[in-house]
């Protein structure tokens, strides 16, 4: 990519769109901003689905060098079709904006996770690794290579799926020297993760994307990076020079295959690194994982050792049913049940049916089951495995409370989640009951997120008064609402409400609206 205008070399902000039609596309708020592209939630009219629309930034747009790569970079990255990579949808320009519109993620990216949580540990370390494998497998499989592979980049969604954002940006393989240290997309922190062979702007494989997914990894396993300094030339020196400390100096409990695996991602010389991300991903699966007594066959990660053999949609599709078959909570299901529904799931797949039950909601295929959810440790892992559960989420919800009910601090999160996955199905009376439990509580997060999840199903059940009192009860609480995806909810609500409060209360919330840092921690990054 060419190097940026001298003013632009720092990342500026354009004008909020907020408001404006782009083709299909009604852009609802910004999300956030890069230095190439701004990023804002958008709704797609005729599919009446919400995305994220990436729009170049508008000095690049009179470039027309940086146009064409714009669009022929995403069409390249729009092939990549898999479960853990935001998915492209579409490539465009209305009145002369160019757009990229992608999937929008519910959840929050690792950066986000890791300061908020710090270090997870080895389970959903493992989990998380082995799917952002699975996704540059499918990259290189593509010969496409990420270039800018970080935490920001790794989006943690709330269904317990891990996505790959940012391939829009991405560039195919031969396609020339990577950028250097100015160019656009380059920020001052990205210099933390980029390879020896970035740094010095040589050509690069799939192998440069896998270096920086090692430091990526032992980033989220330290605590910290492998190398920091004052300036992007300084950690880019010791990219190039530097080996970081041994991993298991900061983390004596990881088991020595984990910090091998890290320490082989983080090799100088590409030739030292594992070959292709699918022979990262086996020595992933080969992890002993306390717990774990199989390799999981309801990850998603499956979908790319699936995809050796078959096309993209069947690969999928197949994964998918793994998951639909195999629950983490081991239900029980009588053996008629289970023969008379194996017989009419391979007459679906006769009939070229699978596609569509390997995507039904998994909890409907387990309605008159028995469900046994296993007993953790502590109530914080109990907790963490009900977020990542892929299959039987209101259950694994429950059983926090069920199994530690005086682990009040995990309890009324497990609650706060079961709240707002009733709310999506709709369970709109469900969640309200569990909102008016957190609402009544004593600790101010928890009372808002209460008193915000009030406010949006009243507001959707056009129970205006209701709505207003708990709006109003919310708006002194507004700064311990730090769940960001319910506060843009919250904002909804406020906005469906406007016209019935007064003016000082319209103020209030315009202001508040204002100073949110990016209005929602769900958001894809700016690029």
């Amino acid at each position: 990519m060419a190097d940026a205008p001298s003013n632009l070399r720092e990342s500026t902000t354009d004008p909020d769109l907020s408001g404006r039609q782009l083709d299909d596309f009604h852009l609802l708020r910004r999300l956030a901003h890069g230095a190439m592209a701004e990023v804002y939630l958008a709704e797609q009219g005729s599919l009446r689905r919400q995305v994220a629309l990436k729009v170049l930034k508008s000095e690049l747009a009179k470039d027309e060098s940086y146009v064409k790569r714009f669009h022929n970079e995403a069409h390249a990255a729009a092939s990549l079709v898999h479960a853990n990579i935001v998915q492209i949808h579409s490539v465009g320009c209305a009145d002369g904006v160019h757009y990229i519109a992608q999937e929008y993620v519910q959840g929050q990216n690792l950066a986000e996770w890791m300061a908020r949580r710090g270090p997870p540990d080895l389970t959903l370390a493992v989990k998380i690794m082995r799917q952002v494998a699975a996704a540059l497998s499918k990259a290189a499989e593509r010969g496409i290579i990420h270039r800018d592979i970080k935490p920001e980049n790794i989006m943690l969604a709330r269904t317990g799926e891990v996505k790959v954002a940012d391939f829009g940006l991405a560039r195919q393989s031969g396609d020339g020297a990577a950028p250097n240290l100015t160019q656009v997309g380059v920020t001052m922190g990205t210099p933390l993760y980029m390879s020896p062979e970035q740094v010095e702007g040589r050509a690069i494989d799939p192998r440069s994307d896998l270096y920086s997914f090692g430091v990526t990894c032992y980033q989220m396993l330290a605590g910290r990076p492998p190398f920091r300094g004052e300036t992007a030339l300084a950690i880019a020196v010791q990219h190039l020079n530097s080996q970081p400390e041994r991993l298991e100096l900061s983390r004596p409990d990881l088991p020595p295959a984990m910090c091998r695996i890290v320490h082989k991602l983080l090799a100088k010389d590409p030739q030292g690194r594992y070959e292709s991300a699918r022979e990262l991903l086996r020595d992933l699966r080969g992890l002993q994982v306390p717990g774990e007594t199989e390799p999981e066959a309801e990850d998603v990660e499956g979908a790319a050792l699936a995809a050796d053999t078959a096309e993209v949609g069947a690969g999928l599709a197949t994964s998918r049913l793994a998951v639909v078959m195999k629950s983490q909570a081991q239900p029980v299901i009588r053996r008629r049940q289970y023969v008379l529904w194996a017989a009419g799931l391979l007459s679906a797949f006769a009939a070229g049916g699978l596609a569509a039950w390997a995507t039904r909601e998994p909890f409907l295929l387990a309605e008159s089951e028995e469900v046994r959810i296993p007993k953790e440790k502590t109530a914080g892992e109990q907790f963490m495995f009900a977020q990542i559960a892929s299959t039987h989420r209101e259950a694994w919800l429950k059983s926090v409370g069920q199994y530690f009910p005086e682990a009040d601090h995990y309890v009324a999160r497990s609650k706060e989640e079961l709240a707002r996955y009733y709310m999506r199905l709709p369970r709109d009376d469900e969640a309200l009951e569990l909102f008016h439990e957190l609402a009544n509580m004593t600790e101010p997060e928890f009372k808002a997120y209460g008193l915000a999840g009030e406010s949006i199903v009243l507001t959707r059940q056009k129970k205006w008064d209701e709505a207003l009192q708990s709006l109003a009860k919310l708006a002194p609480l507004r700064s311990d609402l730090n769940d960001a995806r319910m506060a843009s909810l919250a904002l909804w609500a406020f906005r469906e409400n406007r016209n019935r409060m007064g003016e000082q209360e319209k103020r209030e919330w315009d202001e508040w609206q204002r100073t949110l840092p990016s209005e929602e921690a769900d958001s894809q990054d700016g690029g």
